[in-house]
């Protein structure tokens, strides 16, 4: 039996509804073309076909505000049927995924899908306030809901999960990534903490800077320093320093990320476990919004 998929999008600057839907349908070149998502065009060329699907698993309906914007999404990605209001999908798919990161739309679109029964997969940021992660806090923990950043599965940090004792003791990592801290900012949290168990962000302080910078004091003593550079050249980029041995990577092969991404999520789908400690999620959120609520150059926020 096929598990069929919805899609949401858009939001201005995020491809994920073009490049999510490819990987799960893969994807006509000329109509991709026409997308105006180059930058995703291109690494979805140069991947082999082997590379998309999943057994059993289509994106089968899609929406977005900008009917015009669906239609050229279902052509290029093979998505039977675009409806005309996200409700419409009720009934027709068996799960669902929000593709979008202005967060303030989230909860609207995911709750008559959560208590339909339906799960839900919501881009980063889940949310930005905390009276939006308690109405979403309790479909993390029944395995209803799933959120992250792809980065939490990228390739790059392979290295780390697979051997973090590496590093010794960690004294210090940092993160450099491109545009805010409310939407890029989780970026560099998620590709960390999902490849280094047992970090625990419990203060947060901004530095008085022309960007958006932070000081992240983990439980064990170290920092975690975050700077989201604003509109510069492409940097998504993470230093560990440790009592043993340090390591760079600059992550940037978003297929694999968002490959893995999806395959956590139906598995979710399929099992009905979450597929991220819900504890986790909630500590990354909540380490988001805190950040977003500090002063430049005033005292740390505590994160619980």
């Amino acid at each position: 039996m096929t598990l069929s998929l919805g899609v949401m999008g858009f939001s201005e600057g995020n491809g994920h509804p073009y490049s999510f839907s490819a990987i799960v349908n893969g994807y006509d070149d000329a109509a991709f073309g026409r997308t105006d998502w180059d930058g995703i065009h291109t690494y979805l060329r140069a991947r082999s076909p082997e590379d998309f699907g999943f057994a059993g698993v289509r994106v089968s309906s899609c929406w977005m505000p900008d009917a015009t914007m669906a239609r050229r999404l279902a052509s290029a990605c093979g998505i039977k049927t675009v409806v005309a209001e996200p409700n419409d999908m009720l009934g027709q798919i068996d799960a669902v995924m929000i593709l979008r990161d202005d967060a303030d739309s989230h909860w609207a679109l995911a709750e008559p899908f959560l208590r339909a029964g339906i799960p839900v997969f919501v881009d980063k940021p889940l949310c930005a306030d905390r009276s939006s992660l308690e109405r979403f806090e309790p479909w993390l923990r029944t395995g209803l809901l799933m959120s992250c950043s792809g980065l939490r599965f990228a390739g790059e940090t392979d290295d780390w999960r697979k051997r973090p004792e590496q590093f010794g003791e960690i004294r210090l990592i940092r993160g450099a990534v491109v545009m805010d801290w409310t939407r890029y900012g989780l970026h560099m949290l998620e590709a960390a903490m999902g490849a280094l168990p047992g970090l625990r962000p419990v203060a947060i302080q901004r530095h008085a800077a022309s960007h958006e910078s932070f000081s992240i004091r983990l439980e064990n003593g170290s920092l975690f320093l975050v700077d989201a550079l604003g509109e510069t050249p492409k940097s998504f980029r993470l230093d560990v320093f440790g009592s043993k041995a340090h390591s760079s990577v600059e992550i940037g092969d978003n297929f694999t990320a968002f490959r893995r991404t999806i395959a956590a999520f139906i598995e979710q789908v399929r099992t009905g476990r979450p597929a991220i400690d819900p504890e986790q999620t909630l500590l990354m959120v909540r380490t988001l919004i805190a950040g977003r609520n500090s002063q430049p150059g005033a005292g740390e926020i505590l994160i619980d």
